[in-house]
């Protein structure tokens, strides 16, 4: 997401950090450049029109322009003026209210509306140890209630048992009654899908808004319809009414204008990110990240945060024992390696990382340093025995071919790996420095510097 207008703006604002003083017309100039990037960028005119303003206004004034440092003054106030754009701080789903609260979703047909409610019932309770109940008042959609069960099983998450022939009111009200009875903390509605706006939809939609009065009424839209998404959330919001938006498929889309242009447009907080199709894969949106991501200054908070949830504290000290003690076998490498598929893919880390210029990543593009590298790590280190992952210094000539060829990879490739080792380990020894601390936020994720692959640029 935002990987164009994280490189257009990179390449504007970076002329202007080259320069030692800035003019009036160089700030008109960059702006002008900006205008076009978020335009092509799918955003909303008339938000281009008030963010190049705001920007104008601040840069031209005499403190930056006689600033010692004028193009990092002006790339601050770029940045302050989309954290502002994007909602000046994240605004999480609201439960905290008197249970059972009702939380709607709407939306178009085909937006990730029901995969949504599933990630949302599953967030809400292993996060918020919430009791949740998901009920399908999408009565149209052939399935569509079958296909919000089956998810239900796969999260662990109830829902509501379907009644064939039951309308979505009365679906909705039977719902919030079995929510009271069973002592259920939140209830997710999941409400019908159209293709298009239309009076039958938001009167329905109206209906069931009417009847279980819902905390929560969230827009599930896709962020790669780009500016059509703008015209349903302001469409929705003037017809029933929301208190925010969850984006979906923003991994697929590398504008990124959809999420500039929304919270703008309806003045409703972005309160989640669809990142991917598994349950997981679901981000809170934070304003400040955003903004910084899109300049280029990285986002280690989430990655810290992505390596608190997916690594096992038991592991972790494991690791830190085995470290305490200077040893760190192919073991743990693979299962460093596994903790990196866990967060996303090596990709998604490395965009989190600040400092990665657009020439870096194309150097590490170029060396095909991929999530399908990592596969093909796993799968040599899968073809070692058990003896020969504890003690790497057994593996010589024969046992190099071997391993090579029941993994599909040649011996330079396994070569590779057992260099790769070696370095990990010294950089590991170095984090027991930081003690377990260090070990249970990073492992190998911690240990990748900014800028570059550590040892992983080398494999093809």
């Amino acid at each position: 997401m935002f990987d164009s207008l994280q490189e257009r703006l990179g390449e504007v604002l970076g002329k202007l950090t080259r320069r030692g003083a800035l003019s009036e017309a160089d700030v008109d100039a960059a702006l002008r450049e900006v205008r076009v990037a978020l335009l092509e960028a799918d955003v909303a005119l008339p938000v281009v029109k008030d963010f190049v303003e705001a920007v104008r206004g601040e840069a031209v004034g005499e403190k930056v322009l006689r600033s010692v440092t004028p193009g990092q003054m002006v790339i601050k106030i770029v940045h302050d003026r989309l954290v502002e754009m994007l909602g000046a701080e994240a605004v999480p789903i609201d439960v905290e209210a008197p249970p059972p609260v009702a939380v709607m979703l709407v939306g178009l047909q085909g937006s990730g509306k029901t995969t949504s409610c599933a990630k949302i019932g599953l967030r809400l309770s292993t996060r918020q140890k919430k009791k949740v109940l998901m009920a399908s008042l999408d009565v149209r959609r052939p399935a569509a209630q079958e296909q919000l069960r089956v998810l239900g099983e796969q999260a662990g998450v109830r829902t509501l048992d379907i009644v064939p022939g039951e309308p979505p009111r009365a679906i909705a009200k039977r719902a919030m009654q079995t929510g009271a009875l069973e002592g259920f903390d939140v209830v997710l509605l999941d409400t019908a899908g159209r293709l298009a706006i239309d009076d039958e939809k938001m009167a329905e939609a109206a209906a069931v808004r009417h009847a279980v009065k819902p905390h929560e009424t969230l827009l599930v839209a896709d962020a790669m319809t780009g500016q059509d998404a703008v015209a349903v959330a302001r469409g929705f919001h003037e017809k029933v009414g929301l208190t925010g938006i969850v984006l979906t498929r923003v991994d697929g889309d590398a504008r990124g204008g959809a999420a500039l242009s929304m919270r703008a447009v309806t003045g409703c907080p972005i309160k989640l990110l669809g990142v991917g199709e598994k349950l997981e894969a679901v981000e809170d949106f934070h304003p400040d990240r955003i903004a910084s991501r899109i300049l280029g200054m990285g986002d280690v908070v989430s990655l810290v945060e992505k390596a608190a949830e997916t690594i096992e504290q038991e592991d972790a000290e494991k690791l830190a024992r085995k470290m305490s003690k200077g040893k760190f076998d192919l073991d743990d490498l693979a299962q460093q390696l596994r903790q990196v598929q866990k967060m996303g893919g090596l990709s998604d880390m490395l965009n989190l990382l600040p400092g990665m210029s657009k020439a870096q990543q194309a150097q590490l593009k170029n060396a095909k340093v991929d999530d399908r590298m990592i596969k093909r790590q796993l799968a040599m280190l899968s073809s070692m025995t058990p003896l020969e992952r504890r003690r790497p210094e057994l593996i010589k000539a024969s046992r190099k071919q071997r391993i090579a060829g029941g993994s599909g990879s040649t011996v330079q490739d396994l070569n590779k790996l057992l260099k790769q080792h070696q370095e990990a380990g010294r950089m590991m020894k170095r984090m027991t420095k930081m003690g377990k601390k260090g070990l249970r936020r990073g492992g190998l994720a911690g240990m990748l510097p900014p800028g570059g692959g550590g040892g992983f640029g080398g494999m093809r």
